[in-house]
C-alpha cells in the first residue's frame, strides 16, 4: 500500500485565540491533501478521473494534540480504507517527524454534476485507488 504525502504550509491566520491551529482549519488541511490526491494525481494524461465532481458525505476527526504555528509545513499522509461501488473512504494523519496531531477520515462520493446525482466509481478510478488501499481494507467494487 502506498500513502499520498502532502506538505501543507501553516499560515499565521490558521491560529486561533489560544495560539494553536483552529479545529476548523484542520478540515481545510484535509481538503488540500484530498484534492492533491484525487485530482492532481489522477491516472493518465488528460484522464477524466475524479474531474466530474465529488461530494463529502462524512468527516471524522480525532484531535490528538495542539499544533502551533511554525515555518515548516505539516505533513498530511492520506490512504484509502474502503472502496465501494459509489463511495470511498480516505484516512489521514496530520503529523511531523515527532508526533501525530490529527487522525481523520472522509467518505467521498463521486458526483455527476450535470445529472445532479451520485455516480459509480469507474474502473480507472478503482485501479488508481487500489494502489493506496490499506492492507486488509475493503474493496467492494466489481
Amino acid at each position: 500500500m502506498s500513502r499520498h504525502i502532502y506538505a501543507c504550509p501553516l499560515r499565521w491566520s490558521d491560529m486561533d485565540a489560544f495560539g494553536h491551529v483552529n479545529n476548523v482549519v484542520f478540515l481545510r488541511y484535509l481538503e488540500e491533501a484530498r484534492i492533491d490526491f484525487m485530482f492532481r494525481l489522477a491516472p493518465g494524461d488528460g484522464s477524466p478521473s475524479f474531474s466530474g465532481g465529488s461530494v463529502v458525505a462524512r468527516h471524522e476527526i480525532d484531535y490528538l494534540r495542539p499544533l502551533v504555528h511554525r515555518h515548516e509545513p505539516v505533513v498530511v499522509e492520506s490512504w484509502v480504507t474502503k472502496i465501494s461501488a459509489a463511495s470511498l473512504t480516505i484516512a489521514y494523519e496530520v503529523k511531523d517527524a515527532e508526533q501525530v496531531y490529527v487522525r481523520a477520515s472522509t467518505v467521498v462520493v463521486p458526483f455527476d454534476l450535470a445529472a445532479g446525482r451520485p455516480r459509480r466509481i469507474t474502473a480507472e478510478e478503482k485501479s488508481f485507488l487500489l494502489e493506496y488501499l490499506e492492507d486488509g481494507s475493503e474493496a467492494l467494487v466489481a
